[in-house]
């Protein structure tokens, strides 16, 4: 695996560097927003670990900055720990954070498990599927299995909603990106639109312990099959 690593604390990137080896990792370390940008732009990375507090440009843009042109999986290291500025990290781009200090065994495992989101990513797109841990969608045929079952109930702009939030997991939107993202920019109805579809939609594909579209209060929804939550 070919990981660039953007952090400007010397440190952590020997930390870091120690651990690659260890791990059969080739790791590659700027310590610059800016020039960090420059190298990913330059190379053919596997993953990228972004520090969120840069010299140049601070993570945060740096990542927003590349997701305009990539969707190579970015792991976000961050001392903010509030929920707020990892919503702010995830809305951003970021596939996962990790909160500072970190052990190595933590990131590690965070590595792993989003390599194998994206390559299940890559392989469904090569598949002109979308497949899941619950869900497998195709957007040609417009056919929805849930768990398993065909679900045949479904609205055209429920599946629409389905279909990007399934393709945008753990991803942060706010009423107002739906409504442009999902229903288009010559939509003029208001945003109460989108809580109704999102109340017959978990409807259908949830359940009071496990929503899959969850509510980010105070800014929106976002579609997770990994977390439990309580509410709704």
């Amino acid at each position: 695996m070919n990981i660039l690593v953007i952090e400007d604390n010397e440190s952590v990137c020997s930390m870091l560097e120690m651990f690659f080896m260890k791990e059969g990792y080739k790791g590659e370390f700027v310590h610059n927003g800016l020039m960090g940008y420059d190298r990913f732009r330059a190379g053919n990375w596997d993953l990228l670990i972004v520090d969120w507090m840069l010299p140049g440009m601070d993570g945060v843009n740096l990542i927003k900055k590349i997701r305009e042109t990539s969707n190579v999986p970015i792991i976000l290291l961050t001392a903010k720990d509030s929920e707020s500025d990892q919503v702010l990290g995830l809305e951003m781009g970021a596939d996962d954070y990790v909160t500072k200090p970190f052990s190595p065994l933590t990131l590690l495992a965070r590595i792993k498990a989003v390599s194998r989101r994206f390559q299940q990513d890559v392989r469904n797109q090569e598949n002109h599927y979308i497949e899941t841990e619950h869900f497998k969608i195709s957007k040609e045929t417009r056919e929805v299995y849930f768990n398993g079952e065909k679900m045949p109930n479904l609205t055209p702009k429920e599946f629409d909603l389905l279909y990007f939030f399934i393709q945008n997991p753990r991803q942060v939107f706010s009423r107002e990106q739906l409504l442009d993202k999902v229903w288009g920019y010559q939509f003029y109805g208001d945003e109460r639109t989108v809580d109704v579809h999102v109340k017959r939609l978990r409807k259908k594909i949830g359940s009071p312990t496990q929503p899959f579209i969850h509510t980010i209060w105070g800014i929106g929804y976002k579609f997770d099959e990994s977390v439990i939550e309580n509410e709704v």
